[in-house]
């Protein structure tokens, strides 16, 4: 057993969770998988499924995502680019995608939330309300998102066979993931660690189990790097203190949206870029391609 952990950031259902650890590869997984409570867990005010606030933290995020995203956009040399992002609630991460590159056509999101779909149909996104597995389309996309998505599905494995039959040719999956073997994660091991999620994180990888887990595609890894888990930081800090009285969060108040959340993000999104070169952070980027030898 890694941990026991209950749901200290939505307060969704009252049970409590094992998470079990592979001392080898350093995953973490829950179990038994709560596959049946998927409309408890994914509450009505989930971050994804409501328009994010405009404050400073959220505004600096933005940039740094446009920043990346740029780099990346500037490799197709197609006319237009096809995005599709797996578990993309609104369509906040498409709307940056449309400001930092004309090219974006297509943009399509792929979720299971109904009040999400509404608000990303407003704004002109494509959705299907259910799981990548069971989407079907003729259209292949240059740019699959799945941003804080494989650690949520019961089938990290089908889910990225499915992403890869939708890639069209010198397309790029760009996943964003947790790394479990980092300092926070050790740290708030025995308490909650942030990265847990709980219950709504199912399979937490490290670089080493993710490589493992990609032999059994056709896809290969272009890039992997490193970056700040300064929400981990943020959740596992705030809720060791809901715990001890400091603070009050509620199921009507999530961790997320609570006060500290900002600043305490801020503080540790300058240390984790600060200790990026020596460290292992507790996120990675892991940006994905069809391997043409297979």
């Amino acid at each position: 057993m890694w941990s026991k952990a209950k749901d200290y950031e939505y307060f969704s259902v009252e049970a409590e969770f094992t998470y079990y650890g592979c001392a080898d590869c350093k995953t973490i997984f829950i179990y038994p998988v709560p596959v049946d409570q998927l409309k408890k867990i994914y509450p009505s005010n989930y971050y994804s499924f409501v328009n994010k606030p405009k404050n400073s933290v959220v505004r600096l995020k933005e940039w740094l995502d446009k920043r990346f995203f740029k780099k990346i956009l500037k490799q197709f040399s197609a006319q237009t680019i096809n995005v599709l992002d797996v578990g993309g609630g609104t369509g906040w991460m498409l709307d940056i995608l449309k400001k930092t590159d004309k090219r974006i056509g297509i943009t399509q999101i792929v979720d299971i939330d109904n009040q999400a779909k509404s608000i990303a149909e407003e704004k002109g996104h494509a959705y299907f309300e259910g799981t990548i597995e069971s989407f079907t389309t003729d259209k292949f996309f240059h740019l699959i998102l799945m941003l804080n998505l494989v650690e949520h599905v019961a089938d990290p494995l089908a889910v990225l066979q499915k992403a890869g039959s939708l890639l069209a040719p010198g397309g790029m999956i760009v996943i964003k993931t947790p790394n479990t073997n980092s300092w926070d994660a050790r740290l708030y091991k025995r308490s909650y660690w942030g990265g847990l999620h709980c219950p709504r994180h199912w399979i937490i990888f490290s670089e080493k189990s993710f490589r493992i887990l990609l032999r059994s595609t056709k896809l290969k890894i272009k890039k992997l790097q490193y970056t700040q888990g300064a929400p981990f930081w943020a959740f596992s800090i705030i809720a060791a203190w809901s715990r001890k009285k400091i603070i009050r969060t509620s199921a009507k108040r999530p961790i997320i949206f609570h006060w500290l959340f900002a600043p305490l993000a801020a503080v540790f999104a300058v240390f984790d870029f600060a200790r990026k070169p020596f460290a292992k952070t507790s996120q990675m980027f892991i940006l994905l391609g069809k391997d043409e030898t297979l």
